[in-house]
């Protein structure tokens, strides 16, 4: 399974807004030290194996947040935010009409502008946004988390806020993931 290299590019842009680029290339020489990988250029169109992103986020997040796996929630958000604002590389997903086309339509496009393999299915019932995952090649918690931050911001691009639950996850031992997001507000 691969992931856009926008998902690289993105974290990026964050760190090195955050941290500043000296950080940031220090961080990269490392990485490189690490994962032959991470030697040469990631552009935004490329395809990054997601085993190589995870452990890419995983050493991002020890060098610059203390080891915390929360931000793996973080990320999928700032990735949202990056992605889908405008001027974002997938902003016209985001152009629905209605709630309902968003989850139904848009929601599995964007998980297919972003990776390779699996199946997203997003529906909406009343106030309940489901969303399950499946045919999923990997076992991550840290990549459940970041899918579950990603959805959550994209809903609140589109303008509605939303508790989420998990149903079925990675985080359950489950080879799968099953979220519903409550809408609370318009």
């Amino acid at each position: 399974m691969n992931i856009k290299g926008t998902a690289f590019t993105t974290a990026k842009v964050t760190i090195t807004q955050a941290f500043g680029e000296e950080r940031w290339n220090t961080f990269m020489a490392k990485m490189a030290e690490k994962d032959s990988y991470y030697k040469g250029m990631i552009l935004s169109i490329a395809l990054i194996p997601v085993e190589k992103h995870l452990f890419f986020l995983n050493e991002l997040i020890k060098e610059f947040f203390n080891n915390d796996k929360k931000s793996f929630f973080m990320f999928g958000k700032v990735a949202a935010k990056f992605t889908l604002s405008p001027g974002g590389s997938r902003h016209s997903f985001i152009l629905a009409k209605t709630l309902k086309q968003f989850v139904e339509v848009g929601m599995p496009q964007i998980w297919t502008s972003l990776y390779d393999e699996s199946v997203l299915n997003a529906n909406l019932e009343s106030n309940i946004i489901h969303i399950k995952i499946t045919q999923i090649p990997i076992n991550s918690v840290d990549f459940e988390f970041m899918t579950v931050g990603y959805f959550k911001q994209a809903l609140k691009i589109f303008g509605k806020k939303s508790n989420e639950k998990c149903i079925r996850g990675f985080s359950k031992g489950n080879n799968d993931l099953y979220y519903q997001f409550a809408i609370t507000d318009s």
